[in-house]
Formats: structure tokens, sequence, C-alpha cells
């Protein structure tokens, strides 16, 4: 029960008491304070009714103690008076906006994409700096020393604890977004804490920010990707779309995906989050309309033209136009260290009679997932052995 609470409720704790106390470090130690002390006297007293007000509340007196014993006296010692006595901190109140500020100071652009990333999970997450480290295979030191720098840099660059302007919210938006799908992109095959807690995150800013379309757009993008992670692996290996056993996929997360899609739908203002689910809900939908697909990917382009956005249209050109249009459009693209565009190469090659190998070597030599890797291992195998056959049969 506190392990669920803790997941719950410690980025709401640590939001309020970020505001109230106007430090992130001692909110967070006031945080774990209250939830040792939840360890030792719930299931003695039992869980109080409000887990969260409770929580809250002894942070605070916490923080107030460790502030007199500091220095006694002193401005610390000030504070913990007006803290005791002050009103807004003696209720856990409306806590979206906390979380809201919280989540656009862990996002702050003059932080580091990784610091981001390791700030959100720690303290919206409520994820251990060894859990980070495990995830990002990194030593839990260096995450350490990432997130006390990310630490260090709010309080020496006054980074302000609150929701950006409503002219920088889009721009400040999309950031956050970023940090989310990229720890749901980080952690969606074989990390599933990570994935988990992605949509965890983009549930959380769905409920902060219950008008912004492509928020919705990221949790449905998140929610159909992830319907689909029993099938996605087979020996060791990825198992493309096409080939995956769809009794495998969960019919819950597509359901509810395809729902917030259509919600989307009735905004008409599309994103490219919101687009990018529009395809999945597609794929989700057999047999896949590939015109649907292709008229998607249009529109992405028009939005957010980039040559790997041109890769995928590429895929969705072969099942409307054949192997050949859609190689005319691969051709050109320069994605040369993408190993995925290799990889796509290769099954327009193969699909066109001609010999894949040369591609395939060169997405195996530029893919890192050692799930990818063994699949391009399997298609090159297969691709030697289609060679000897047609070798044998021109003798």
């Amino acid at each position: 029960m506190i392990e669920e609470v803790f997941r719950a409720e410690y980025g709401r704790a640590v939001s309020v008491l970020t505001r109230v106390l106007g430090d992130i470090d001692l909110a967070e130690e006031a945080v774990q304070d209250a939830f040792a002390t939840a360890v030792l006297r719930w299931p003695v007293d039992g869980v109080p009714p409000a887990p969260a007000g409770w929580i809250i509340t002894t942070a605070r007196n916490r923080a107030i103690d460790r502030l007199r014993r500091e220095v006694k006296g002193s401005e610390k010692y000030a504070e913990a008076a007006r803290l005791q006595h002050d009103p807004e901190t003696q209720e856990a109140g409306d806590v979206a906006d906390d979380r809201l500020r919280l989540i656009f100071t862990c996002c702050h652009p003059s932080l580091a994409s990784q610091a981001q990333v390791a700030l959100t999970l720690k303290l919206l997450g409520g994820l251990t700096t060894a859990e980070i480290a495990r995830a990002f295979l990194v030593p839990e030191p260096t995450m350490a020393q990432r997130i006390v720098r990310a630490k260090g840099k709010i309080r020496a660059a006054r980074i302000p604890y609150r929701v950006p302007r409503d002219a920088d919210l889009p721009e400040r938006l999309a950031a956050v977004l970023a940090v989310v799908y990229l720890i749901f992109n980080e952690g969606w095959l074989d990390k599933a804490e990570l994935a988990d807690e992605a949509i965890r995150l983009g549930r959380v800013l769905a409920q902060l920010m219950p008008d912004e379309p492509e928020v919705w757009g990221l949790l449905a993008l998140m929610l159909l990707v992830a319907s689909r992670r029993e099938a996605r692996l087979r020996d060791g290996a990825i198992v493309l779309l096409e080939d995956q056993d769809r009794a495998l996929w969960n019919a819950d997360l597509v359901a509810e995906g395809q729902d917030v899609v259509r919600r989307c739908l009735r905004w008409n203002r599309p994103g490219p989050y919101q687009i990018q689910a529009a395809i999945n809900a597609v794929h989700s939908d057999p047999p896949t309309d590939w015109h649907q697909v292709v008229a998607l990917y249009d529109q992405l382009m028009a939005i957010t033209p980039s040559p790997v956005v041109a890769l995928h249209r590429a895929v969705a050109i072969a099942e409307t136009h054949g192997p050949a249009a859609a190689l005319l459009e691969v051709e050109v693209l320069d994605l040369d260290r993408y190993h995925l565009f290799h990889a796509v190469r290769a099954d327009l090659l193969q699909r066109l009679g001609q010999d894949p190998a040369a591609a395939l070597q060169a997405a195996l030599d530029r893919a890192e997932h050692p799930a990818e890797r063994e699949l391009l291992r399997e298609r090159l195998l297969l691709a030697a052995a289609d060679q000897q056959d047609h070798a044998d049969d021109a003798h």
C-alpha cells in the first residue's frame, strides 16, 4: 500500500513542498522523511483517509524541524516560524498548478536533455537514482552527478518555478512532451517500467492540461504503441508490425488509445503527436488502410518535415504505389547514419528482386539495440540463403 501511495503521490508532495519551501532539495528530503515515517506508523495506525494530505503535512513539519535545527535565530529559523503559521502550508489544497510548475522547471530549456529526463523521473516519478541509472545503463554515481548538477543549475540560474506565460507555452510544452516521449522510447521495447512511467506522466499532463490536444495526442501515441509490447519480441528479435500476433496486443490499451485519437480529431487542431497517434490507430484497426496512412504522413510532413518522417512515409508508399516508387523516395534521403534507412532500403531492394545484403549489413553496423541487431542478422542470413538458392538454380 505504501509503495502505491509513494508512486502516486510522491510527485504531488514534492511539487507542493517546493512551492512552500522554495527549495527542491529541501522539499525532496522532507517528503522522503515523511514516507519513512509512514513506513513505521501506517502498519500500526492504519492508512490515513487522505494519504497525500498526511504526507504533505508530515513533510512540512519535518522541514520546519530541520530549519529550526540548522541555525537557531537565523533566517532559516524565521522561515520555520512562517511555515508553522502560514495557512497556505497547512493543507494539500489544489496541487495541479504546483505539479505543472515542477514539470516545467524540470524541463527548462537551459537544462540538458539528459538532466531534464533524470529530474522528471526523480521528482515527478519518484524513481530512485539507482532505478534511473539502471534504466539508462549508466553508473549510479554518473546519474547522481547529473541530478545534482541539474538542481544546482536551477538554483544558480534562478530558474523560475512557474508555468510559462501564454506566449511561451507552446514552445515550452513541446520540450515537456519531448522529455516524456524520450522516456517512453527508452523503455517501450524491453524496459517496461520506463514506458509505464512515461504513460503515467502522460496521464498526469492530460489531467493538468485537459485542453491541450498535443498532450492527449502523446498519450494516445504511447498507449497504442505500448499495446503491442507483448507481440514485439520473439526469441530476442523484433517482430515487425505485419508479422505480429495481434492476439497478443493489449485490447484495453488499443481501445483507450483509439478513443483518445477520436477526442483529438474533434479539436481539429492537429499536431505531430496527434498525427502519429492517428497513424498508429489506423495500424491497430486491421486491415491497415495504407492510403490513409500516406495521407497522414503527408500531413505530418507539412507540419514537421524531416528525413525520418519521409522515410516512414516511403514505407507506406511501398504499399500503395509499389517498392520501386518507394525506393526512389528513399534514395534521396540523407540518413546514412540511421540504421532504419538501410533496413528499409534493404526491404525494398529485396521486394524488387535485388540483393539486399549490403544494405542489411549497413543497417546491422549502425543498429545498437540487441533486438534490432538480432532481427537484422536473421534477415541477413535469409538473404544469403536466397542468393545461394538463386546461384544453384542458375547452374
